[in-house]
Parts: structure tokens; sequence; C-alpha cells
């Protein structure tokens, strides 16, 4: 029977994430590093560069109370948000054309302990540094900005081993907290969906990933339960590698649809592909 989904710690994740990584880093040729990813405007090198960005930011931020460049115009919400950041990104990635596969290697080594450090200094049930936007939070507890930045070294991770061919990295260890987190975009996404009180939705992840939530109406919200819906109006069952990459836009709708077995009711299952658990 499904109950509430348990709060996602991820703090002792971060270094055996990044190890993974850098594993995968250096047994690279030259070559690799310009192979093109499924993030269409990043190659391997700048996806690299990226995910050491948001560490030395983190790190930067929660650690040293060192505050980013501010926008160059107020952010009155998710779009101005969005904007911002990928500013910061872009700017980052620009830069770090500069240095080599060995200084990026080098740099991601150097982060990987003091982020763990960080993430292990944090109160996980205090205020975030960061709210969870993607999950329509204007305030969210410091354990779920973790686990969003998990979600973020783990997925673009695994655009790092689709372009070069190494399997990707579905350790239910990572895998399940991941989506996890992932799903609860699923409540947001959701938000303007009318039905009666007590309608719910089954989503079926298979192994090795093997999640079961259910999206249940109540009141004038959805609400997010881990484990089998109870009576659910529709059913959505797909396997892992499908789940992550719809859950980061990585694949268009209809490859989305196409790789998703639905039962039920479909209107009230379409909402699932609008599905959006990244800062997009």
């Amino acid at each position: 029977m499904a109950g509430p989904l348990a709060p996602t710690l991820a703090q002792d994740l971060f270094f055996p994430l990044q190890e993974e990584l850098l594993g995968v880093l250096r047994g690279l040729p030259t070559g690799a590093w310009d192979l093109p990813t499924p993030s269409r405007r990043w190659r391997v090198r700048e996806i690299a560069a990226h995910i050491l960005d948001g560490q030395l930011r983190r790190i930067s931020a929660q650690r040293d109370g060192h505050a980013p460049p501010p926008p160059a115009a107020p952010i009155r919400g998710h779009d101005d948000l969005v904007l911002y950041l990928n500013d910061l990104n872009a700017r980052f990635v620009e830069t770090s054309r500069r240095l080599s596969p060995r200084v990026l290697i080098e740099l991601l080594e150097w982060a990987a302990p003091r982020l763990q450090e960080t993430a292990r200094a944090t109160d996980p049930y205090g205020a975030a540094l960061f709210a969870v936007s993607w999950a329509g939070e204007v305030r969210s507890a410091a354990w779920f900005d973790l686990a969003r930045d998990l979600t973020e070294h783990w997925h673009h991770q695994q655009q790092i081993r689709l372009a070069t061919g190494i399997p990707l990295l579905l350790d239910p260890r990572y895998a399940v907290p991941v989506m996890d987190t992932f799903a609860r975009a699923l409540p947001f996404t959701y938000r303007d969906v009318p039905a009666p009180d007590g309608t719910a939705v089954a989503v079926a992840i298979a192994p090795p990933i093997d999640r079961l939530y259910a999206l249940r109406r109540e009141g004038r919200r959805w609400i997010l339960d881990e484990g089998p819906a109870e009576s659910p109006k529709a059913r959505i069952s797909l396997d892992g590698e499908s789940a992550w990459r719809i859950f980061t836009g990585g694949i268009p709708r209809d490859e989305a649809m196409r790789r998703t077995v639905v039962s039920g009711d479909g209107a009230l299952a379409a909402p699932f592909f609008d599905v959006v658990a990244v800062m997009k």
C-alpha cells in the first residue's frame, strides 16, 4: 500500500558518485572529450566543466557564504531564474574551454571531498540555500536542495556515458534517490489537472531502478506517495532509462510516449509527459 515518500537524504552520495565520474573521465581518449552529448549544446568536456561549476558554486556559497554575481535584471519567477542560471552556466563553460582535460579532472578531484564535507555539514531539515523551483517551491528543506543537486551530477554523468558508449550508471544506490527526487516534480506538473478527490495515477518504473509511485488527488492538490496506488484511474509503466530521460527533458514527447505503456484514462496520464525536473 502506498504511503508518504520519505525525505531523500543524499549527503553521503556526492563523493562516491564523483568517483564514478572520475573513473569514466580518466579512461577517455583525448578525442572523446570533444564528442557531442545528448544535451545538444555541449560536448563531453563542457558537461564535465558544468558539473565542476555547480560543485564549486555550492562549496563557495554554502561553505564560505560567498554569493554568486547578482543578476542583471530582477528575478520575478522561475523563467527569470532559469535565464540567470543559464547565463552563469554559459560563462563558466566558455572559460573552461581554456582548460585541458587533465586540469578538469584534477579540479574535480579537488572538489569531491570538499563537496562531500559541505553536504555532510548541512542540516538536512534546515532551510535550503536554493528553493527547488521545478517542484513549485519558493522555500525548500536543505535535504531537497541537496537531493536536487545530486540529480544534476548523476544525469550529467549519464550524458557523458551515453556520448562515449560507456554503460549507464543505474546502480540503485544512486538511481533510486535520484528517481525519488525527480518524481517530486509530479504534483507540480499536475497542479492544474482537475480530478475528483481520491483519484490516483500509478507510475511504475522497471528494474534496476524499480520504483512505484502513486500520485493522488487530495482536496485541491495532488500528493505523491511511494508504493502501489489503490485503484488507479491511470497507470504509467516505463523502464529506468526512459524515466530519467523524460524527467530531464532528454527525449522528445513523441519518443517518450513510445517508450511508455499507458493503461486506463489516457487523458489523466498525458500530463506525465510534460514533467520537468531540471532547471529549464
